[in-house]
Formats: structure tokens, sequence, C-alpha cells
């Protein structure tokens, strides 16, 4: 990873010296232009092109269009490059604005997943922002932040969503000291508050003081407090977005106020605490109903974000899918791979016999849970992508993309998914005017690649998609070509290849091969 001095950044821009190593990066430069390109906007409009993307240092400062599919306009009426500029020939690829991930931790040390790896593979499929929701302290984070801000280190733009009480000498117990913990969060220069749920009076207390503050929030919705705390309850209390699905159907609930637990159900035996949820949806009321609809509508008219996270909880459906995705023995860490292993203590590793009965209340589960996403998204609501990955054997980036391929079982067109990616998560972060679409004005935060992904999202993974020529040859296409992050040019799969290498590393050093646990035998 490269690293230099912030002090030497802005003459950095204003020279457009490139100064990657190791053939991961180039620019920025005072004047860029990518040429000939398909414009897959984030606005919902249908792909449009060639176009001449022109970028000056870090903004965008005019899309045009060059001519028609086959044909160009005279070279004498398409944007002049400057002396001292770069371009990027980009006939027949497509550009989209970067991707926003609207929950990522960056790694952890659990995990032993370091900002370097998750942040190049992050990189490497696009990702050029992230919402941090909870991470290893708000002064880590931050320092993060302003580096990636600086350029000084290969990382996405981060938003930092600090885990409510996270650094407080005592447990938050009352409303007054609730309301001095977010003041100091902000003090501390975090963009938002994660929450896991706790008593009403403490909830509406934060919430209404991060509201004043005027910064966003987001909250799992854990069992433990959800049965006083739902979903409705945080919209209206200012909550601005909900992550996963606790808390929804609890709201949706019409002949029970609590889950139907097993009367030997220990929420600390995390098999029992998936186990059961992938039977709660069955428990809230059917879809279209009168209760239904009203939940919906009446998040919908407060502007309330859903970020479903459908990923994550993929291998509770099909555990053998998850565990064997080609992409682990490659870019999988042997820590993180150890975690991810069947554990009562690593969290989301609940496999202590997972099996067929598990996983088909899972498939069951999953329907109603993309019925609902679907039907708010139809009715103009906001859904974004986010990817919660580095568990339950969900790898960076990587899980991104299945999100995607997720939203789209769940009915989404793929410009919708698109959408929910780029300018849906720009808007849940306050932040669309900056990023979010291609648009002069905007920051030069863009992703470009060889394939169309609209046709096939699995183009977008970091290992591509399987096709067949003509001549009847197996080729790999697609993985993102290039990230663009603030006019920084970034090789996608050179920033894969690194991740590679650091994983080789550390498999060499331990003597490593992935094996699946029970098999030795």
């Amino acid at each position: 990873m490269y690293r230099f001095s912030t002090f030497l950044f802005p003459i950095l821009l204003m020279t457009g010296i490139a100064f990657g190593q190791n053939n991961l990066s180039e620019g920025p430069y005072d004047h860029l232009i990518i040429r000939g390109a398909t414009l897959i906007n984030g606005n919902g409009a249908p792909p449009r092109g060639p176009v001449d993307i022109v970028i000056e240092k870090n903004r965008i400062v005019r899309v045009a269009v060059v001519g028609y599919p086959g044909v160009a306009i005279d070279p004498e009426d398409r944007p002049k490059l400057k002396a001292g500029g770069r371009e990027l020939q980009a006939a027949g690829m497509y550009v989209l604005p970067g991707f926003v991930d609207m929950h990522g931790h960056i790694g952890g040390t659990a995990q032993g997943a370091e900002p370097d790896y998750v942040f190049k593979l992050w990189m490497g499929h696009g990702i050029t922002t992230v919402r941090e929701p909870g991470g290893r302290g708000v002064d880590f984070s931050m320092d993060l932040k302003r580096k990636s801000a600086a350029n000084s280190i290969i990382a996405p733009r981060l938003f930092v969503y600090t885990g409510f009480g996270q650094g407080s000498e005592d447990p938050i117990s009352s409303p007054e000291q609730a309301r001095e913990w977010v003041r100091q969060n902000a003090k501390n220069g975090a963009d938002g508050i994660k929450f896991f749920g706790a008593p009403p009076e403490i909830m509406s207390a934060a919430l209404d003081e991060n509201r004043k503050i005027g910064l966003r929030s987001a909250c799992h919705h854990a069992q433990l407090d959800v049965a006083r705390w739902n979903v409705l309850h945080s919209a209206r209390a200012g909550l601005t977005s909900m992550e996963h699905w606790y808390g929804l159907p609890e709201a949706l609930f019409e002949d029970r106020t609590l889950q139907d637990y097993p009367l030997d159900y220990n929420y600390q035996n995390e098999q029992n605490r998936f186990e059961e949820a992938g039977r709660l949806w069955k428990q809230a009321a059917p879809p279209y109903s009168d209760h239904w609809n009203a939940v919906m509508e009446e998040l919908l008219a407060l502007d309330f974000t859903l970020d479903p996270t459908f990923n994550i909880y993929e291998a509770s459906r099909d555990l053998h899918r998850a565990r064997r995705a080609e992409w682990h023995e490659t870019y999988t860490l042997p820590s993180l791979w150890r975690f991810y292993s069947p554990s009562k203590v690593s969290h989301g590793s609940y496999w202590h016999y997972w099996g067929t009965e598990q996983e088909v209340a899972w498939k069951e589960n999953y329907p109603l849970w993309m019925n609902f996403i679907n039907e708010y998204k139809n009715r103009g609501g906001r859904v974004t992508v986010g990817s919660d990955s580095g568990f339950i054997y969900q790898l960076y980036g990587f899980a991104y993309i299945r999100e995607m391929e997720l939203l789209r079982e769940a009915g989404f067109h793929p410009l919708e998914i698109i959408r929910a990616a780029t300018l849906s998560g720009a808007e849940a972060l306050g932040f669309d005017s900056e990023i979010g679409t291609v648009a002069p004005g905007k920051l030069a935060d863009l992703v470009i690649v060889e394939e169309n992904p609209l046709e096939n999202l699995k183009v977008l993974y970091g290992t591509g998609a399987i096709k067949l020529t003509e001549d009847n040859q197996v080729v790999r296409v697609g993985g993102v070509k290039y990230t663009i992050k603030d006019g920084i040019i970034y090789n996608a799969k050179s920033l894969l290849e690194d991740v590679k290498k650091q994983v080789d590393a550390a498999k060499r050093a331990e003597g490593f091969e992935i094996r699946q646990p029970g098999m030795e035998r």
C-alpha cells in the first residue's frame, strides 16, 4: 500500500503526477476524459452512449453525448483534452456511479481482517463509499476516514456511525446520559449513530437529540429490546434507517406481541437465535393485509430507509453454497475462515447442527421478507444496498455484488438495483449533492466494467462470470476494470491481486488450507 504525506496531496492534485505503486492507481489529473463509454446512471435512466465524461481534478464537469451506437461524431466536436491531461479509452465499456455500501464493517480483530485488506476488496468491486455502522471505536474509524478523505490510503470514503454507548465509561441508564453521549459523539466527528435497541425512554432521548443535531441513524433492532421498541417506534422517534429486518415483523404482528420463542430458547445460543429468526416472518401479518399496508404506508410517510442486507443471512437457507463460494480459496484470510467456522463464541458462526429443517424455514422466510422490500420500493420507498460482510461466510466486496443479485430475486429491475446501490445510498447518507449519479458538479466516483452488468450482475464479481465463446471455449469475463474515486483511477483487478498476495502470505506463514470442519477424519 502506498502512503504519502497529506501536505503533498494538494501539490499532486495540481500537477497530476501519478503516485500509484505496483500498477494499483494513477492520478489524480487536472484533466481526465473517459471516452466513448455507455453510461448507466444511478437515477433510473436507461443506458445511453457513447458518452465522454470530462473530469477536472476530483469533479465531473461535463457528460457529453458523442454519437449513436456504432456511429461516432466528428472528433473535432468532442471534448478536447487539455495539455497534461489523461484519456481513458472506454469504447464498448459501461460506466456507473461509484457504489455505496450502506452496511460495511471495517474488518475486525476477531476476524483478523485489517483495513487495507478490507478496503482493497471493497474498492476492487467498485465500492467508493461505505457507511460503517459501528466498529472498533470512533477514534479508530475517524482516523481512517481522514486518511481516506486525503487519499493517503487506498480506501472508500467513509461515513462513521458509532455504536450507541460505545466509549462510555458507564452503561447509559438515563435519558440525560443518552443525550450527553449523543452530543459527545457529534463532537467526536461521527456522522451518525448505530443502535441495537435500548429501553424506550433511552431510545427516545437519543434519537431526539441526534435529530436536533442534524445527524442520521441506523438500528439493528435486537431481540433483547424489540418487544418494547420495534421499527415503527424508531421511525416515529426519528430513526433514519433500519438494518437487516429485525423489528419489522414485530411491527407487523397482529395476534401476538412477542415472537413465538420455544421454552428452551437461549439468546446466547446463536443456533437458537438464528433458527427461530427463520420462522419469524410467518408470524407477521400476511402481505397486502390491512395491517401490513398500514405499517408500510407509515414508514413511507416518514421517509424511512430500508437496508435489508439479504446476503448476510443467505447461508441460513443454503449453508453449502455460502461455504463453497469460489472466491474463498483465493481471497479469504485463514483467520477469517476460522472465524466463519462453527463456534459457540464467534458471532454469526451458529452452525452447531444446522440442517434441512432450518434451511427450509429460511427458504420460506425469504419470499415474505423480499415481498415487503420490493413493494416498499414499488410504492416509492428508499431501499439501499448493504453487505455486513465479515460474518456468516460473506466476504467483503463479493457479498455486495451478491446483495445486488438478491435484490433481483426480490423483484427489482436491474436499473432499480443500480439506483439502490448508488443514488439511494447517497440520499440516505444526505450526500446526494456530491455522489450517487454521474453529473456535472459531482465528485468523480465511478465504476468502469467491460461487460453489461444489467444483462448479468455476475460480471461485477471480482471473479467475473463464466461464458462460452462462439468457438466453444470457456472464458471468464467481467470483473470491475477501474474504480475511480475523487478522480483517482484504481486498477480494480490489481487491487484484488494485491489481496490475493496478502492471503497467500498468510497461508504460507500458517501452513493453512481451507478445510471443511469435521472432514479431517
